[in-house]
């Protein structure tokens, strides 16, 4: 019979110079992600995963449960926020030492993939295998208690921008439709942001209006916002897909201002004739691009709007051609000037751009299970690894090189470091690794997780 090879291999490689070198799988058990323990403070802090686990209902015999939901919503939150996409890492992650410290396990490994991919199908009907389902308006509510509970006072004012994305398709996925301005196959989420702070994440087919249920969105979130902020001013602010008169009305009604974009056409072209020949004049003096803003009131040939509303125009003439743009608000004039209003107000929406961004970093666009039910809770998991993020970014990072960050740098800097971990009868240890670039940033942020 063959021995037993007990002795561990070693890899050699080129010499440096006159020393040799040689690696070994000897190191001990180690990590890659210790700056995930400013995370797992960070939750802490918010009690982000308690409240998390509330908004499931988990049908398991209690006295054969090995994973508690609270543990396994922890260790997917955890594994996107530290980079790792797929249920199938988890096949592995599971045994990651320090990723059980934080998910709450140190002697047992965490679930595997099949259990991950059972609690993310359920369904709420009767299974015998999937008996964990999650309840949508609770998700929900959850995202905006943690914006609301991020302000230690009510602000005057707020801005809630609305948009939509295209998230691609490659499978059967349910109710998956063919989207012409993609060009692929997609969903159309919809989401809502106030700065950097997300407050919906909805997923929806792709054969449908870009504002399709944006007002009953919309209401739910202002509804919850007033409750805690009653004397709150809202402005609600997107782009010209969400220029609809059932949305403007409802705004109107419920003393909610707003700035949309609106689509142009040949009468509004023709109503700033004047101020696109004198940007044109200016263009051809100057030689370089030149805007003059105009506002007026509007209402549709068609009757599709109830109502003359405010526009405001930009007759803009660059690179020897012209770009007029248009949008629509509820905001007077005395209050915001034309060209303030465009300006300032409206062009920041691009910033939710970045937002949305974000939520791809934390794999957003990983909606390949076979229900959109599944696929929403994938969609709200990367949504609250974005606002664990954004907790560490208010509460750890305040006044540091990273405090406007995007999430896919603040995990690459301070969240990816090598450590070994050691775990006692009393104590779990972490020793990170001595050539941590950022050990001062490391210890700032710690110190201002813990004050």
């Amino acid at each position: 019979m063959p021995m037993t090879e007990c002795t561990q291999p070693s890899f050699d490689f080129a010499a440096h110079f006159s020393r040799g070198v040689t690696a070994r799988f000897d190191g001990g058990t180690m990590t890659s992600d210790a700056g995930g323990l400013l995370l797992r403070e960070t939750a802490a802090r918010m009690n982000l995963f308690p409240r998390l686990a509330a908004c499931f209902l988990d049908g398991r015999d209690p006295g054969r449960v090995e994973h508690s939901v609270e543990e396994m919503v922890a260790q997917r939150v955890y594994g996107l926020a530290l980079g790792y996409e797929d249920l199938n890492d988890h096949e592995q992650l599971r045994h990651d030492p320090l990723l059980r410290v934080m998910a709450g396990e140190v002697e047992q490994a965490l679930a595997g993939k099949s259990t991950l991919n059972r609690m993310e199908l359920g369904h709420g009907l009767v299974d015998r295998y999937k008996k964990i389902t999650f309840w949508k308006p609770a998700v929900e509510e959850l995202l905006v208690d943690l914006f609301l509970e991020a302000h230690a006072t009510a602000p005057a004012e707020i801005v809630l921008d609305v948009d939509t994305t295209d998230l691609p398709l490659h499978g059967d996925q349910e109710d998956k439709f063919f989207h012409g301005y993609y060009d692929h196959y997609c969903y159309l989420p919809l989401y809502v942001f106030c700065g950097e702070h997300i407050l919906c994440s909805r997923l929806r087919p792709a054969n449908i209006d870009a504002a399709a249920g944006s007002r009953k969105e919309l209401q739910r979130i202002i509804q919850q916002i007033r409750t805690r902020w009653p004397q709150v001013r809202i402005i609600v602010r997107g782009d010209s897909g969400f220029c609809r008169d059932e949305l403007m009305t409802w705004f109107e009604q419920n003393q909610v201002d707003y700035v949309l974009g609106l689509a142009r056409n040949p009468r509004l072209r023709a109503i700033i004739e004047k101020e696109m020949a004198a940007a044109r004049e200016q263009a051809r003096q100057s030689g370089k691009a030149e805007r003059v803003f105009q506002e007026f009131e509007y209402e549709t040939v068609s009757g599709t709007w109830s109502r003359a509303r405010r526009i405001v125009a930009k007759a803009e003439y660059l690179d020897d051609k012209e770009n007029p743009r248009f949008v629509v608000t509820s905001l007077p004039a005395p209050s915001w000037a034309a060209q303030e209003l465009y300006e300032r107000l409206y062009c920041a929406r691009g910033d939710m751009e970045n937002r949305i961004k974000e939520q791809l970093s934390l794999f957003a666009h990983r909606v390949s299970a076979s229900t959109m039910r599944a696929n929403q809770l994938r969609l709200f998991l990367s949504s609250l690894a974005y606002a664990l993020l954004c907790g560490l970014r208010r509460l750890g990072l305040r006044a540091t090189d990273l405090a406007e960050a995007q999430v896919a740098t603040i995990r690459t800097r301070l969240l990816k470091i090598g450590a070994r971990v050691r775990v006692s009868v009393r104590k779990v240890w972490i020793s990170m690794a001595s050539s941590y670039p950022w050990q001062r940033l490391f210890e700032q942020v710690w110190r201002q997780l813990r004050t």
